[in-house]
Formats: structure tokens, sequence, C-alpha cells
């Protein structure tokens, strides 16, 4: 296949995969459960998750490793199977994908903090690194570096993915939106952050969670600002979270979300998917639109 990048460049609009923890917790994963530990014991159970997004027509679709890194696998005490968990998440993907499809190694926050000092730079690379090469090794063709609020971790992993696969790298920031507009949590615009993940190597950057679709149109505006030729993906939730009769539910339907995926391209998003509350039934939906403009 070629390359993403090269697909995007040529003009082609492509479809990502939608939320991948809803659709475990909708098979039986508790909450405070280890979705990764489901690569080892439940494999049947991911590849049916995976194998739905592509029937749904995602041109690309994620692993089940968000959390893999081994900061955060040593929470569950798998901290000595970050590669079999993130090879296996990426063998999984790369058998529902066949040839045809993309395989993104999903590489989510560790979860320790630069700034008070948790982890240093270092140790953040070699953590990320090991990740990337077991998720190269499984069959994945880029490495997702999603969910990002620190721009310096973000950087990180861009590096470490970078120098040690062959894959290409994308970077994804979550914004939260306030009266001075859309920031991440650590203070960062989407402008600035565009400009720091293409300097930092990304071949791809965008934005994920933390939004609706409705605003991640304005988000995608000001990251093209930067630059008008660098892919951008973007996977909006299903609108805000909601609790109602004590559960939490995302409430913008498949309808209501490809209602904006017009206005999205418009404003230059080049790939397009969902995230939290996000299910084939909306990627579909959203193909539909993609596919009839």
């Amino acid at each position: 296949m070629k390359r993403i990048k090269e697909r995007v460049l040529f003009g082609e609009i492509l479809l990502s995969d939608g939320a991948w923890g809803t659709m475990l917790h909708s098979k039986g994963l508790k909450i405070g459960d280890c979705p990764e530990r489901w690569n080892l014991e439940r494999r049947a159970d991911v590849l049916d998750v995976a194998k739905s997004y592509v029937d749904a027509g995602s041109d690309m679709i994620e692993t089940n490793s968000f959390g893999g890194s081994k900061f955060k696998l040593d929470y569950y005490g798998l901290g000595d199977r970050v590669v079999d968990v993130n090879r296996i998440a990426a063998e999984i993907s790369r058998e529902a994908a066949g040839d045809i499809v993309y395989v993104l190694g999903s590489v989510g926050p560790t979860g320790k903090m630069l700034l008070t000092g948790d982890v240093t730079k270092e140790e953040l690379y070699e953590c990320f690194g090991e990740q990337a090469k077991a998720l190269e090794a499984g069959g994945a063709d880029a490495i997702v570096v999603e969910t990002m609020f620190d721009l310096d971790e973000a950087k990180c992993a861009i590096k470490a993915a970078k120098e040690n696969t062959k894959c290409e790298v994308i970077c994804t920031m979550t914004f939260d939106s306030s009266g001075t507009g859309f920031h991440t949590m650590m203070g960062t615009t989407p402008e600035v952050a565009a400009r720091s993940l293409m300097e930092a190597g990304a071949d791809i950057i965008g934005s994920n969670c933390g939004n609706g679709v409705e605003n991640m149109v304005s988000i995608v505006r000001q990251m093209r600002s930067v630059d008008g030729k660098i892919p951008i993906l973007v996977q909006a939730n299903a609108g805000l979270p909601m609790v109602v009769e004590g559960k939490t539910i995302f409430p913008e339907t498949p309808e209501a979300m490809a209602r904006w995926i017009n206005p999205l391209i418009d404003g230059g998003a080049n790939i397009i998917g969902g995230c939290c509350g996000t299910t084939p039934e909306h990627i579909r939906k959203i193909a539909e639109v993609v596919r009839a403009s």
C-alpha cells in the first residue's frame, strides 16, 4: 500500500475507526479493568471490534494498545509483558485489516508528568520506543500517538517512534474549550501544537477526544492555518458525556455526527474517525458522507 501521507497529499479523504473502549465495554470490559489484557486473554473479542470497523468502511484501524506503555501496564502487573501485549495487539488488527486497510499502533499518555519530575525525557523515550517497536513487529503501518495534552511528552513519543521504527508517525492532541478558545490542559493552543508537532517530525497531526464534532471544526481550522499541506486527522467524541440513570452516555447519534463531516473537510481535515462513544454505525454514516463528496 501507499503511505497514508502520500494518499492524502494526492487529495483523498480517508476514514479511521471509532472508539475501542466503548466497544470493549459493550463486550463486558469493566471500569478499572485493563483493556490491553484482553489481547492476551480474549483475542476473539478484540478481533471482533477490529473487524467491525473494517466492515463499517474504515481505511485504517487502531490497535488495542492505548495503555500499552510499561508505565501503564505496571499498574496491572503486566509491566514485563509490554512487548507481547503490543505485538499481539497489532497482530490482531493486522488480521482484521488484511492487506487493504492500514493498522495504526495506538500509543497513549503514560500518566507520568515531566513537569513534576515523575519521569525524565530519557525514560519516556525508552518507554515509547519499546512500545512502538513491538507494534511495528506485530504489523502496524503507522504509530498514532494520541490523546496527548503535554506537548513535551508528545514530542518524546514522536521522536521514539521515528527513531525506532520505519512507521509513519501520527500525533493528536486533546483540547479543552474555554472562554479564551481551545487549549490543552497544559495551555497549548491548536496553532502552537500544530507547529510543534510538525517540527518534532510527525507525518500527520490532529486532534482527538475532548470535544464533539462541532468544536473539532474550529480546532481543525486553527491547525490548518499553520500549514496548508500537513495531513490532519480528527477523531471527535460522540458529543460530550452525560450521566443518565447512573450511566455515562455520549449523546451524538451517527446522523448528528455525519452532518458535520463536510464542514470538517472544508476546514481542512483529511482523515476522519471517532473517539469516545462512537461505534461502527457512526463510522458507517461518516463513510456515506465522505464517499458521496
